[in-house]
């Protein structure tokens, strides 16, 4: 069952590798398991629901917590210490775009908020009731999950919103096909989540994001239904796919989205390399993007996420022949970082991104180690997010962020987000071990991936606090640097202060008027995107 106040399915363990909490007191201190609100303790906080009976809503008040929250740290911790502020009246599961329909105009007459679903993995408050709101109706589209068509001819697939990673792959590869879009969030994020926050997969460098992929679809607003025609190019007017992607919920429901597919490849391989320097190595992928290497991705972590990866991995003995064999050649902590790439296709393409890609990496001093740590990395992608589990529950949080920059700026904007950091745990008195990868790559930049870890304190309030000055530091910087506050994680909540200096104050104006237009009322997922 889906673990109502962490990650994943409740019967899947992440455990710590033997030296595991000796390296976590070293990195950021000792600590201790914060107190847990029980399930039934959290249930009895939550206040009888607001809404109108309705056959289509349901107000049990353990579904309704189960909706409340994502997967941020702010959301963790509320649900951890039963401190959540807020709670949808009702959750309703419809089947079709005419019960939705329905169910906006029930919340219309109930001056009601309405919230759209997906899979609940928003890491930056896009699901959140707010505090102090009307009532609120949360619709998941979890029922609307069905491949609708296949076009093989035209490479095209339709399917309900609510589809999940794991059943839009099924679905296509039963026909020989896959979308290739692999968030860290695909066991439990949706197509129309994806759609809606612009996210993007681990191997987006040959799969593509949102924007190559989402080609047409369906979008129910209280004003009208949004029909977008799938046609390969126009030249008519400006792309209003480009309006709903990354809308959040603030501008309609996405019920239905068609996508660009591809046939299954015949062979993938995930390979190894270590370099010398971080420096050396985001050369060495800035120039395996700009060589244009079919390969479907490049990730790149930096010293200090390439040791805490090795540490964590387990299997000792092998990590302690791997560091013994570096060191004799020359790469050692804490200088060495570790690239993933993955070349995917049929055989002659497989083998002329791997030619290409490690051609590259021998200028930059990489030493190619095989596939088998590429391998073991791709076997557990979906498994790692499970560690957040085991971490909390030995009293320590972890939390991410990411942006990206043009190639002449990613290493110094690196460097000056972690030197915010660092005077953030200063001011507070605290440690976080920050890592870093560069994560998704394109020809003219970079995005990069920062993991922070550090103590839960006993006290809830303690712990946001401190996430708050680390976030708020980062965030500045990013915004300082001119990079986007927001590469594959949306907007929300967390990440609203910030947009405006993105968008500028006449795009921010644009994005109103069109919320207006579709949502006269402003029902739709208020407070959240702008």
């Amino acid at each position: 069952m889906r673990r109502w106040n962490g990650w994943g399915d409740d019967s899947v363990l992440y455990p710590l590798p033997e030296g595991g909490p000796v390296k976590l007191a070293e990195w950021v201190g000792e600590s201790s398991p914060p107190h847990d609100a029980t399930l039934e303790e959290v249930i009895r906080t939550i206040p009888a629901s607001r809404l109108p009976a309705d056959a289509t809503v349901t107000t049990a008040p353990e579904i309704r917590l189960r909706h409340a929250r994502g997967q941020s740290l702010p959301d963790w911790v509320a649900l951890r210490s039963g401190r959540i502020a807020a709670f949808p009246d009702g959750v309703a599961f419809p089947e079709s775009e005419e019960a939705i329909q329905a169910l906006l105009a029930l919340a219309a007459r109930a001056g009601a908020h309405l919230i759209p679903y997906g899979g609940g993995t928003s890491v930056v408050g896009h699901i959140n009731p707010l505090p102090d709101a009307p009532a609120t109706l949360t619709v998941s589209l979890a029922r609307m999950n069905q491949l609708v068509a296949l076009d093989e001819r035209s490479h095209l697939a339709t399917f309900g919103a609510g589809a999940s990673g794991p059943v839009v792959e099924a679905a296509l590869r039963a026909q020989g096909y896959t979308l290739g879009h692999f968030p860290q969030s695909f066991e439990y994020s949706t197509l129309g989540g994806w759609i809606a926050t612009r996210s993007t997969g681990q191997q987006s460098l040959g799969y593509g994001r949102p924007e190559q992929f989402f080609v047409g679809g369906r979008m129910i607003t209280p004003a009208e239904v949004l029909d977008l025609p799938v046609i390969p190019a126009s030249a008519a007017g400006p792309d209003l796919r480009h309006l709903v992607l990354g809308s959040e919920g603030r501008l309609g429901i996405i019920t239905q989205a068609t996508v660009r597919v591809r046939q299954l490849p015949t062979y993938e391989n995930f390979h190894a390399v270590f370099f010398h320097s971080w420096e050396e190595g985001a050369e060495a992928v800035r120039a395996m993007a700009q060589a244009h290497l079919p390969l479907s991705m490049l990730r790149l972590s930096d010293p200090v996420e390439t040791e805490t990866t090795l540490v964590l991995a387990g299997h000792e003995r092998l990590v302690g022949m791997l560091h013994k064999g570096l060191r004799a050649l020359g790469y050692t902590y804490p200088g060495k970082a570790m690239l993933f790439f993955a070349a995917t296709g049929d055989e002659a393409t497989v083998r002329r991104g791997k030619r290409g890609a490690l051609h590259i990496a021998r200028q930059y001093g990489g030493l190619h180690i095989g596939q088998y740590m590429g391998e073991q990395w791709r076997k557990s992608r979906f498994l790692s997010p499970y560690l957040r589990n085991t971490l909390w529950e030995h009293g320590y949080a972890i939390d991410t962020l990411e942006t990206a920059f043009p190639w002449s700026s990613v290493l110094e904007s690196v460097t000056a987000i972690r030197a915010a950091l660092s005077q953030a745990q200063e001011a507070a008195g605290e440690r976080a071990h920050v890592m870093v990868h560069l994560s998704h790559i394109y020809e003219i930049g970079a995005s990069f991936y920062v993991t922070l870890l550090f103590r839960a304190h006993p006290d809830p309030d303690r712990t946001v606090a401190f996430w708050q000055g680390l976030k708020g530091a980062a965030s500045r910087a990013i915004v300082a640097a001119g990079g986007t506050i927001s590469h594959q994680h949306g907007v929300g909540v967390d990440h609203k202060p910030y947009l405006a200096a993105e968008k500028g104050a006449l795009g921010m104006a644009l994005l109103a008027d069109a919320a207006r237009r579709c949502d006269p009322e402003g029902i739709l997922n208020p407070g959240k995107l702008f």
